[in-house]
């Protein structure tokens, strides 16, 4: 059967084949089987299904349809408050599918750990876009709820020097705690925070020693992009704290 490469390509190469989808096996590659097993006996339609590895050794799931915001231009249904809002309850959702059991371990659930509208489908429903699945389940780890509420408010408001209206991304931040109904929202800017300064170290500590999906990573910007959005919060964190109060 004929292979077409997906978007993205920075970090892995994944093709789709069918209607599956393959990407290189890892050290997670167990887990995130076992956490998508868990997700489809459950009946939860927000992530693809598992299906083993294949004869080259890479992991086979479900191919997903729909729109994944990969370009820069996006239609406005993807950033509408409506969206936000369906993005935030399905990560609840999976949350507390994970809370309790074996997967999240001694943590309170199980994370995503690259949420962004890059990682998200999204179809119509009664004629506009919205989002209805998460895909790139490869960094999911043991966590807490929070960090996983921070990146969906990192990501999804595009936290940094692009934002117009500060008072409007930070109501929207707090649109997304009480959506999820974050019970301690105080250490929610600290966490958003802590993931920046996280991913542009750790994009600059991989390509120093040779990763070369992080070098080119690297070579786009990202690591200036993601200190800028740092900047940017550091900048604008009082108002940010305030609207959570």
């Amino acid at each position: 059967m004929s292979e077409s490469s997906l978007p993205g390509g920075f970090i892995s190469h994944v093709v789709r084949v069918g209607a599956t989808v393959r990407r290189p096996a890892s050290a997670s590659t167990e887990f995130i089987g076992d956490l998508l097993t868990m997700f489809e006996a459950s009946g939860w339609p927000g992530a693809p299904r598992y299906r083993g590895i294949d004869e080259e050794g890479r992991e086979i799931l479900t191919y997903l349809k729909g729109h994944v915001a990969w370009e820069p231009q996006q239609p406005p249904d993807v950033y509408s408050e409506e969206s936000l809002l369906r993005v935030t309850q399905l990560v609840r959702e999976f949350h507390d599918l994970t809370a309790g059991t074996e997967l999240a371990g001694s943590h309170e659930v199980v994370c995503h750990n690259d949420l962004s509208p890059k990682n998200t489908i999204y179809r119509p429903v009664s004629g506009v876009l919205r989002p209805v699945a998460f895909i790139d389940w490869d960094l999911a780890a043991p966590g807490a709820r929070i960090h996983d509420v921070a990146q969906v408010g990192w990501q999804y408001l595009e936290l940094g020097p692009s934002v117009e209206d500060i008072s409007e991304a930070a109501r929207r931040l707090r649109l997304i705690a009480d959506s999820y109904e974050l019970v301690d929202r105080r250490d929610l800017v600290s966490a958003i925070l802590w993931w920046q300064e996280r991913c542009w170290r750790g994009i600059e500590a991989a390509a120093d020693s040779g990763d070369l999906a992080m070098i080119r990573l690297r070579d786009a910007g990202a690591v200036t992009e993601v200190q800028e959005a740092y900047q940017w919060v550091c900048d604008h964190r009082l108002n940010m704290d305030r609207a959570l109060r």
